[in-house]
């Protein structure tokens, strides 16, 4: 897990926040200074003040321990620090109320990410611009529509996000459930006419670079902070959605695999890795004014409306200013910083005759800074509001407690990353806010997941591949419904083979009652599981352990 900024403002046809820089690796030894001149500059003005203060050793310290702008007075101890006792943060942790009394089964939670509303606006765009622009085109209904997205989902499970549509639907090398749920050519048709907005009343909105695809973002990203109460760690950072296509505000970081595409700034639970809050990064609010703090507005509006929090972030966010904003509204900051921020005290910022693994503490009454050496002419820096003790763990490396606390805290969003990735529904497109859509179904899935293993934490625990059974039951009742009301068979033998067992399973009524309330198991002595389905001859609610399958034939 990894974190990575990087400064783009020298490609001209790419726009990129001007305050971007290359930031630490995973490990700490790759935690280091922003440039070795600029650690090389502060050593020589040590050595400078050191050879100029001989006559008086108190100014030298003095000086050394007093910050570049001479607004701080560090001090080497602890002994007038206060002692930090973190607020109350008023959450729950894990899926709310609203959502747990929802959420019966994997497309019921998957459903509360895409609902009925999104899907309602998606839907009658994509029909405007259809017949806008496809020759008989036949209107897309609500039902088509999850089937669509269906197909996304198996896509991403079966890992063809990089295969072609002719090889998903080949029916010597594709899948049966492709051509079982819908042909080539109207899957085809579908991802051409997919819209998020009216083009047409654009002129008349507000000026805002993700028109296109705003009003279904802020419908989706409202959902996340009401099914979900992150716990007590929060990372703040940023993603970027692959896309090398026309965007005002596609960005680059070589740092980063994709290199090329949309950041989006995240801030996620650490525990498990939930998308809590998104905001998509469209570039500078004025070409020619330059965004001031932009990583400490960040933090404050991706933590807005939080008391109690420890926020983790790296070195692209984190500054003095930062720290205190945040303790005003009770939360506090870990995370590393950089050599040239001013608040930094002179003697911090020496590395070269310093003993490998030592650490240097600076405090004031409510922040700590530490300064740790991983290896030869490496400066770690790392400021905390929530360590006020300057403690050291004293196996191996000797790291401070600081520095092992940020370890812990600082992937969640690159854990967010990496799970979205493995089996992700996107699909090469042209078009941004396709990529973008592709992106929300992605994250949804993942969230959908940790919502539905926080409430049945029981669900197939035995298999290693937990996500990826979870995804594929999803993507399957998506398409089923459609499948079973296709009225013509396809000609693949395989395909229809698929659709004629479903529409046989549609047509029998199975004898499991589902309640639209979760009660306790009847059953069930030790553990009182919480379950929807009911026994069809004595209704008692019973639990996967206290009931039976049958089959079609047996039922009758």
């Amino acid at each position: 897990m990894n974190s990575e900024y990087e400064d783009s403002s020298a490609l001209s046809p790419v726009e990129s926040g001007d305050e971007e820089e290359e930031v630490s690796e995973a490990e700490t030894e790759q935690l280091g200074s922003s440039s070795d001149s600029d650690e090389d500059e502060s050593e020589e003005k040590i050595d400078e003040a050191a050879a100029a203060g001989d006559e008086n050793g108190e100014k030298i310290d003095e000086a050394a321990w007093t910050s570049k702008n001479g607004k701080i007075s560090w001090s080497p101890t602890n002994a007038e620090t206060f002692r930090y006792i973190p607020a109350a943060t008023g959450l729950t942790p894990g899926p709310t109320r609203y959502a747990t009394l929802r959420i019966v089964d994997p497309i019921s939670s998957f459903a509360l990410f895409l609902t009925d509303e999104i899907v309602k606006h998606i839907v009658s765009m994509t029909n405007l611009h259809g017949n806008r622009k496809i020759p008989g085109w036949r209107d897309i209904d609500a039902e088509e529509f999850r089937a669509y997205v269906g197909l996304l989902v198996l896509s991403g499970v079966y890992r063809s996000k990089h295969e072609s549509t002719l090889s998903l639907w080949s029916e010597k090398w594709g899948r049966s459930i492709f051509r079982a749920t819908m042909s080539q050519k109207r899957f085809k048709n579908i991802s051409r006419a997919l819209r998020f907005d009216d083009k047409l009343s654009r002129p008349q909105r507000h000026v805002d670079k993700m028109t296109p695809f705003r009003k279904v973002w802020n419908m989706w990203t409202h959902r996340l902070e009401m099914l979900f109460s992150p716990d007590r760690d929060l990372c703040v950072d940023e993603q970027l959605v692959a896309f090398k296509g026309r965007c005002s505000f596609r960005q680059y970081m070589p740092k980063k695999p994709a290199k090329y595409g949309i950041k989006i700034w995240a801030a996620c639970d650490v525990k498990t890795s939930y998308a809590w809050r998104l905001q998509v990064y469209t570039g500078k609010a004025a070409p020619d004014r330059v965004e001031v703090n932009q990583g400490m507005r960040v933090v404050l509006d991706m933590t807005e409306g939080l008391q109690g929090h420890v926020v983790t972030c790296d070195n692209f966010f984190t500054s003095c200013a930062l720290a205190d904003e945040l303790l005003k509204r009770k939360m506090a900051l870990v995370g590393t910083i950089r050599q040239n921020k001013p608040e930094l005290p002179p003697h911090l910022l020496q590395a070269k005759k310093r003993e490998i693994f030592s650490s240097i503490f600076a405090f004031t009454n409510t922040h700590t800074l530490v300064s740790y050496i991983p290896r030869r002419g490496k400066n770690v820096l790392l400021l905390s509001t929530k360590h006020r003790c300057p403690d050291v763990s004293k196996e191996g490396k000797r790291k401070p407690v600081i520095i092992e606390d940020y370890n812990k805290c600082k992937g969640g969003v690159d854990n967010l990353d990496m799970v979205v990735g493995t089996y992700s529904c996107r699909r090469k497109t042209n078009y941004w806010p396709l990529a973008l859509f592709h992106n929300v179904l992605d994250v949804s899935l993942y969230n959908a997941y940790v919502l539905w293993t926080s409430i049945e934490s029981s669900w197939p625990k035995q298999k290693g591949h937990r996500r990826r059974v979870f995804i594929e039951e999803v993507g399957e009742m998506l398409v089923n419904p459609h499948i079973a009301k296709r009225e013509r068979l396809p000609r693949s033998s395989a395909a229809a083979a698929v659709v004629t067992n479903l529409t046989a399973a549609a047509s029998w009524t199975a004898p499991i009652i589902q309640c639209k309330s979760r009660r306790q198991c009847e059953l069930c002595k030790e553990k009182r599981r919480r379950v929807v389905n009911a026994c069809c001859k004595c209704e008692k609610h019973t639990c996967k352990d206290h009931s039976v399958s049958i089959c079609n034939d047996c039922a009758v």
